[in-house]
């Protein structure tokens, strides 16, 4: 017999997540995906690529397909500000930047800080979420960011990362 809590717990150990905000809504990742943050720059559009695929920077050699994750996630027409940031990510033997509209820290949850997500529906994907952080009044979306930029609906940044 399998309960839901131990095997959460089992794929999302304690740890540190990077807290970010995408409208109304604070997530957080494994901050060991994170290579870097970075201030957004536009990158070079790329033709043919799905609206939420803004481009390409070239990052020391290395060309990042940038995904706004606020066109993805259906948040409305996102606005850059000073606040606007690029998650640099490895996922895998790639790397992607996500746009975001903010980052705000580096939370430490511990186990029993992080619960099953609900079964309802959401903006994203739930097969890509793999609980909540609660922190006092605080709630995190915790993102499962190698299951959603591997999912096939994003598999379109593999493609243009190799054409590009």
């Amino acid at each position: 017999m399998s309960g839901n809590v131990s095997e959460l717990h089992a794929t999302t150990p304690a740890g540190e997540y990077l807290a970010f905000t995408l409208g109304q809504e604070e997530y957080g990742i494994d901050i060991q995906k994170v290579a870097e943050i970075r201030s957004y720059e536009t990158p070079t559009r790329i033709a043919n690529a799905p609206d939420f695929v803004k481009g390409v920077v070239n990052l020391r050699g290395i060309i990042v397909p940038i995904v706004d994750m606020r066109i993805k996630f259906s948040l409305g027409t996102p606005s850059y500000d000073q606040f606007t940031v690029v998650i640099i990510l490895n996922i895998g033997h790639r790397v992607v930047g996500m746009v975001v509209d903010r980052v705000s820290d580096v939370t430490t949850l511990t186990p029993e800080q992080v619960k099953p997500a609900p079964e309802i529906g959401s903006v994203v994907n739930t097969d890509h979420i793999v609980g909540l952080g609660t922190l006092d009044e605080r709630m995190l979306i915790l993102i499962d960011i190698d299951k959603l930029m591997s999912s096939a609906d994003m598999g379109l940044i593999e493609n243009t990362a190799l054409a590009a």
